[in-house]
């Protein structure tokens, strides 16, 4: 899986290829007829502004972390939960988890929107649409809406630790720094 995550995080391009193959695929399962050239091109397009909203984070988050290789190695370092010892990756790490943080400061009201808008979704397919496709989107609400939750869930509690770890362990670096580290003044 890591092998999987990490060409994924190199070639965003490949990212992309493989949800508009995924949403291609749903579309003609749920509702079969169009040719699957018309699907692909209609999900595509549908799909641009989703598109430049992550390539604009992707940016920033590249921003963040330095290259694309370092956003990759410090994403690695975030799941595994491993703190960075040497300085400029620990401020790199620093960046790109505040970064992340900030990004994800609204996720609550999102994810309660997106539950709201999936339901509705399911209930006026349910009301105008076959059975076939409320019971595939009723399916793709409740396996949708429970992984964003859990992943959402994750990813903030990983952010979260990752920050305490950053800001309070100080990485040791021999005795030529504690040496050069001030010392604590005791009062009487």
């Amino acid at each position: 899986m890591e092998r999987v995550n990490t060409l994924l995080g190199k070639h965003i391009w490949l990212q992309f290829a493989l949800s508009v193959l995924a949403g291609s695929v749903l579309v003609m399962l749920l509702f079969p007829g169009p040719s699957a050239l018309s699907v692909v091109i209609r999900t595509t397009v549908v799909s641009a502004g989703a598109i430049a909203s992550v390539l604009v984070a992707r940016r920033w988050e590249r921003r963040a972390a330095g290259s694309t290789d370092s956003l990759v190695v410090l994403d690695r370092k975030l799941r595994r939960g491993d703190v960075p010892t040497d300085p400029a990756e620990r401020d790199a790490m620093r960046a790109l988890v505040a970064q992340r943080l900030h990004s994800t400061r609204h996720r609550v009201p999102a994810l309660v929107f997106l539950t709201f808008l999936f339901c509705a979704v399911t209930v006026l397919t349910a009301l105008t649409g076959g059975p076939r496709q409320t019971i595939g989107l009723a399916l793709l609400t409740v396996v949708f809406i429970g992984w964003s939750i859990y992943n959402s869930s994750l990813q903030q509690r990983r952010l979260h630790t990752m920050a305490t770890a950053l800001h309070t362990d100080e990485p040791t670096r021999g005795p030529a720094h504690s040496a050069a580290r001030p010392q604590a003044q005791t009062q009487p």
